[in-house]
């Protein structure tokens, strides 16, 4: 396993703990919104090896309670189960991000209980879905698998969306809602402009309307919130 990028501690990433951010290359998806899309797109270099990672937490024993799995998409990485197992045996919680488009995956380490904790982007309502993830053809079926196998699964867990302008309307989010009707915790997050992103043409949507998306979001889903405003 290849690391291509590292945040040494952050109190943000995962919920109520003290983490590092594991960055990992690859992803199935093209977001034009994308912050990390050097690792989507495979011009981000590797920054260390899988060695120097351990070396890395081995020395954080008492500063840190787990580690953040994100990307990319990590569930891609054939090697992603044995890197968790490592990290594990180590005394370490898992959290991991995932866009929700490999249920076998994600089915296969939440059996091997290797999962403390999961947050799945839930990208736009679902027949927005190709416009918001940049491709033409979608199983939109494995989205929702994924859905039902995080809030069975027992383990902690939240959804999350991302809120563009260009992308968003308010039905969107009561759709996003009844799709994960129930749901433990559902964050709204606005969008952040950067120059980086693949369409430098996008923008935020303004508070009030992201309060007006929270409440259409709440139809369906109590536990909603907007994060970082």
């Amino acid at each position: 396993m290849l690391i291509h990028g590292l945040q040494k501690m952050t109190l943000l990433d995962y919920p109520e703990h003290v983490a590092c951010t594991v960055f990992l290359s690859g992803c199935d998806f093209r977001c034009p919104y994308c912050h990390n899309f050097e690792l989507v797109d495979g011009s981000a270099s590797p920054i260390m090896s899988e060695d120097e990672f351990f070396g890395f937490l081995d020395k954080r024993h008492g500063l840190l309670d787990g580690v953040a799995i994100t990307g990319g998409e990590p569930l891609m990485r054939p090697d992603l189960a044995s890197f968790i197992k490592k990290i594990r045996e180590m005394g370490y919680l898992i959290k991991l991000d995932t866009n929700g488009y490999h249920p076998d995956r994600l089915k296969e380490l939440l059996e091997e209980n290797l999962l403390d904790y999961i947050a799945m982007d839930i990208k736009n309502s679902l027949e927005k879905y190709p416009t918001t993830i940049g491709l033409s053809d979608i199983n939109i079926s494995l989205i929702k698998d994924s859905i039902s196998l995080i809030m069975g699964s027992g383990v902690d867990y939240e959804f999350r969306t991302t809120v563009i302008k260009e992308f968003h309307e308010k039905d969107d989010f009561e759709k996003i809602g009844a799709t994960i009707c129930g749901a433990k915790r559902y964050f709204l997050q606005q969008f952040v402009e950067r120059d980086t992103v693949p369409d430098c043409s996008l923008s935020a949507p303004s508070a009030e309307d992201m309060e007006l998306f929270l409440q259409a979001a709440r139809i369906h889903v109590k536990n909603a919130q907007i994060r970082g405003l």
